[in-house]
């Protein structure tokens, strides 16, 4: 069982992590190796679908350039990276490369609905009026068409709704002078209001003019969901003993959203944002409750990381109404007398951890906690292959360090009739489906484990949990998957499915010495090495740089429960031991470190990365590159060889075809102490919408000098910062990235 008192969760608990399962990470020497040109032999092939655009093969040019090419009776252009390297940075500005311009669209506080005023920056905007102003901390988003019916296109991209995520905040610069905390105690109720109001997600209008894109402030589609927002609970778990609370007491329902970090979408036209590092948000005195619960409520607790203050100190807020439980709603610790929750807040955390979907065609319509899916630090949930007649798929991560890669498969097929039923079709292939994690297995194969009550060691009998039925599967996943016996890796983030042939990358952005030691590095994860940082040589022990691993499904099916894998790249400074860290053959033109967002481009098959790095910025800001995908296979085996002082292990492991700098490249470097997150394109492939998240948060602010603020960036001077999506367009008017052959 696990430690029933964990240390409380540090802003972003993904920094810690809560596994202490003996599930397997590959320790064991490869004494099989399949045939690597054998892994997409047979029927490998995705059928081209509205969804996903028209599909693409990737191919060399004679010349050494790197090109996407059409597939064969693709009407698509083939493509080739246009443009120079941006080189690394540490000023507080955005480059992007010439022939480029980067617009900022949508800032911190911008307002969303007509008569609501420009914001001030100052930190005195009332905390009402965020209810209709840009949340903090841009995160995840995606593009959707409005077609002249206003109804959702795929193919339009002259006007649109851009559904984004609120992550975090940075509190500092919300309030004059920081929030106001007395003996760790929030005093000023309408600083918390502000704070709740600034999480969530934007739905805004946005279209474009003469190649200019803006924002339609008084659009009737304009809509902020947040904190407070009426919350629909549904699919196996809702209406479960888990998710009674004082606001619902038949569990069918909750409010708000919150630490929404990547996203998904749907072929029905709706958004689906993903709650990530919710855990830290509530407060649960180990002290005082723990001796109040049961001891499967204790390990639930330990594995989600459900204790401690409370990360923004809400719960210790006092409204001016005592039958406001507003604030109260934080804190879940078991304070009423009632032995199913219905007069307290004790099972609220288990109201947060799940895929919302959200209709963004409809601002009446409520967002639903879609529970099929599962409930953990959800980092994303990205479409697989849309074809008729078969299963719907997502792809999902859990963004902490050693936790697991899933995957939701839809019981019902595709029926192209349901792409104008919104919220209905959500229903019908979100709530009924089945649930995975993934086994990693160290020849090259894998295995997707299903999370099904009675199956795969998920039962009462489980020594570790005594799990009850298929809701206390979905509330309690990550315990689920520790049972089945899913592969620990290193912080799986975001995902991306390939258009070309549907394999699927997802980036394990890093891992430290305490959770990727040297004795369990394995296939799937494995460096352990030290990446001495700064002028000090700041030891940097582990897999501080992290990696991206892609898979392909058994002949191409979603519903397959085996694949094929191998590592398709390698963060590490160029300058780092070739044959052991810098497996990629890196260079000063595109070495990167902690990748974090992916967004497969559907106009010309490009792959995009972000970082979110803090093992690299002695040296760079944060940044986005452009690469070239390849495909499962198009590498081969590698022997890594790592040393910890007098120890020393030898790890086989797959790694893709080489890439160089005509084939990946750095494309955008972001201001001070940003992270570049958050990608969506316009159908045309002629925009490209990119999120900086929080610039100049790592330093404390003087608000006596504000040139002392860590960055200035969007609005420069000595103006406080703000987390802002900026639009990017070729100054030919031409698609992102590549350049038509």
């Amino acid at each position: 069982m696990n430690d029933p008192t964990p240390p409380a969760m540090p802003e972003g608990n993904e920094e810690l992590g809560t596994d202490v399962s003996n599930n397997p990470t590959f320790e064991s020497v490869l004494r099989v190796r399949l045939s690597r040109r054998s892994i997409l032999k047979g029927s490998f092939g995705i059928a081209a679908s509205a969804f996903f655009g028209t599909s693409f093969a990737a191919c060399r040019d004679g010349s050494g350039g790197t090109t996407i090419a059409p597939s064969s009776g693709s009407a698509a252009r083939a493509m080739t990276l246009d443009f120079n390297a941006v080189a690394k940075s540490l000023a507080d500005a955005l480059s992007v490369p010439a022939g480029y311009t980067a617009t900022v669209l949508y800032r911190l506080g911008d307002p969303i609905a007509a008569g609501v005023a420009d914001y001030k920056n100052d930190g005195t905007d009332t905390a009402a009026s965020f209810a209709q102003r840009a949340g903090d901390h841009h995160d995840g988003m995606h593009f959707f068409g409005i077609a002249a019916n206003g109804k959702y296109s795929a193919s339009v991209s002259d006007r649109g709704l851009l559904c984004m995520n609120h992550e975090a905040i940075t509190p500092s610069y919300l309030h004059p002078s920081g929030p106001t905390v007395v003996g760790g105690v929030r005093t000023v109720a309408d600083e918390v209001v502000k704070e709740l109001n600034a999480h969530g997600v934007s739905v805004i209008e946005v279209s474009r003019s003469n190649g200019v894109f803006s924002c339609k402030k008084d659009s009737a589609f304009n809509r902020r969901i947040t904190t407070f927002t009426d919350m629909a609970l549904s699919g196996p778990a809702a209406k479960s003993p888990y998710m009674i609370t004082a606001y619902s007491t038949d569990g069918s329902k909750t409010r708000g959203t919150v630490s929404n970090c990547a996203n998904g979408y749907t072929p029905w036209g709706t958004y689906l944002t993903c709650e990530e590092n919710w855990a830290g948000y509530f407060r649960r005195i180990t002290a005082l409750d723990n001796s109040k619960r049961s001891a499967k409520e204790l390990a639930a607790f330990a594995r989600y990381g459900v204790a401690g203050e409370g990360r923004e100190l809400w719960a210790t807020a006092t409204a001016a109404d005592p039958a406001d439980t507003s604030f109260t709603r934080w804190n879940a610790m078991k304070l009423g007398t009632s032995t199913d929750g219905s007069d307290d807040f004790r099972n609220v955390a288990n109201t947060y951890g799940w895929v919302v979907e959200i209709d963004p065609f409809n601002p009446a319509s409520v967002p639903k906690k879609r529970t099929a899916l599962g409930r953990f630090a959800h980092e994303g949930a990205w479409p697989g292959p849309v074809v008729p007649g078969k299963p719907l798929v997502w792809y999902m991560g859990c963004d902490s360090r050693n936790e697991y890669i899933y995957k939701y498969v839809s019981n019902a097929v595709w029926d192209p009739a349901d792409a104008d039923k919104g919220l209905t079709a959500g229903d019908k292939y979100l709530d009924d489906g089945k649930l995975y994690a993934a086994r990693f297995n160290a020849d090259g194969t894998g295995q997707w484990l299903e999370l099904n009550f009675g199956s795969n060691n998920i039962a009462a009998a489980n020594s570790a949990y005594a799990f009850a039925d298929q809701a206390d599967v979905l509330v309690h996943a990550r315990l689920a998957a520790d049972a089945a016996g899913a592969t620990k890796m290193d912080r799986p983030e975001w995902g991306a499915v390939n258009p070309a042939n549907g394999e699927v990358y997802m980036t394990l952005t890093n891992n430290n010495n305490s959770k990727r030691t040297i004795a369990n590095v394995d296939a799937a994860n494995p460096r352990f090495y030290n990446d001495p940082k700064g002028a000090a040589a700041k030891a940097q022990k582990g897999n501080p740089n992290g990696h991206i691993i892609r898979w392909a499904e058994n002949s191409g099916d979603v519903a397959a429960t085996a694949f094929k894998w191998d590592i398709f790249l390698f963060g590490a400074r160029s300058s780092a031991d070739a044959a052991n860290v810098n497996l990629s053959n890196l260079t000063a033109a595109n070495d990167f470190s902690s990748p974090d967002g992916l967004w497969f481009a559907g106009s010309t098959g490009l792959l995009w990365i972000q970082t979110n790095d803090g093992a690299y910025t002695d040296v760079t800001n944060c940044m986005l590159l452009a690469a070239v995908p390849g495909k499962v296979g198009d590498g081969g085996k590698k022997t890594v060889n790592n040393v910890d002082g007098a120890t020393t292990k030898a790890v086989d492991t797959y790694v893709g075809a080489p890439l160089d700098d005509t084939s990946l490249r750095r494309f955008l470097v972001g201001p001070k102490e940003c992270e570049i997150t958050g990608l969506a394109e316009t159908p045309d492939g002629r925009a490209l919408f990119v999120n900086v998240q929080h610039p100049g948060e790592d330093t404390a602010p003087d608000f006596a000098d504000p040139s002392s603020y860590g960055s200035h960036w969007p609005d420069g001077g000595v103006a406080r910062p703000r987390s802002a999506t900026i639009v990017i367009t070729r100054n030919d008017g031409g698609q992102i990235g590549g350049t038509p052959l």
